[in-house]
């Protein structure tokens, strides 16, 4: 199925295939290059609106963590490209769906929501006969790791492995030189938590249990762009982080958020 969006967020409005598998916004000058999942001959496209709309890029580390939860979910979804250059952002109509002017935001029916990790575990809560759990199954006890780990990666992963990210990669891109020097006190931070990682890792197939959880996804936009790195080192020189980095990454749903960087 091809939803056409009637969003007025950004012109001009972006087409959505099934399942999300290609979404842009065309420019005036050029055509959409429409694309199926079905083999099969496609049938004339409708009209439609999907409950689920995400404004966001897919270059974002924020953004990805919540389009790997929507493809785990099996969800259909509508990515509306907010251009960050032109500082879309920071400006009306998308102040009224995150005032403080970040990337993603979520749409679901008459609900809005911003901040990337509460809008996953909504995904996950809401959808929960879905898909993927991704909310280790069992007791509050069980549940509550999760929950240990997803604070462990927004709070002592995350802000550290971002700057190495941002030094490594994103400062190339807006023409800012890297700091080695930061670069090397910032990985010797990073060392500490996967240490701990590997211990963690020894016990248990992923971080919060034997089950793939928001707990492991919330890892994987950061982790996808350091493994692009000399960083990657500190990853696969630890045994069990490096058989968990490969099985996360190697996820279906991950793989779609990555096709759609490519797009």
């Amino acid at each position: 199925m091809i939803t056409i969006l009637q969003s007025q967020l950004l012109p001009p409005p972006p087409i959505k295939l099934r399942h999300s598998s290609l979404l842009f916004s065309p420019s005036q000058h050029s055509r959409p290059n429409l694309k199926f999942t079905s083999k099969s001959s496609p049938s004339p496209p409708t009209i439609t609106m999907a409950s689920i709309k995400v404004h966001g890029v897919p270059m974002s580390t924020a953004t990805m963590r919540v389009l790997a939860a929507l493809y785990e979910k099996d969800l259909e979804f509508e990515l509306i490209p907010v251009d960050m250059r032109a500082g879309a952002h920071k400006q009306e109509p998308f102040l009224s769906l995150n005032p403080f002017g970040q990337i993603p935001a979520l749409q679901d029916g008459d609900l809005t929501l911003f901040e990337s990790r509460a809008i996953t575990e909504y995904i996950a809560d809401e959808y929960s006969e879905k898909g993927e759990k991704l909310m280790c199954p069992g007791c509050n006890k069980v549940k509550a790791l999760t929950k240990v780990w997803l604070n462990v990666e927004g709070q002592q992963f995350d802000p550290i492995a971002s700057k190495i990210a941002f030094e490594r990669i994103f400062k190339g891109m807006f023409g800012m030189t890297t700091d080695p020097a930061a670069v090397q006190e910032l990985e010797g931070k990073l060392v500490r938590v996967l240490d701990i990682y590997e211990a963690r890792l020894s016990k248990s197939e992923f971080l919060a249990c034997d089950c793939f959880t928001l707990a492991d996804l919330h890892h994987l936009p950061v982790i996808h762009y350091l493994m692009g790195t000399d960083s990657k080192a500190l990853f696969e020189s630890r045994p069990k982080v490096c058989e968990w980095v490969k099985k996360i990454t190697a996820r279906p749903a991950w793989a779609k958020v990555v096709d759609l960087q490519k797009q």
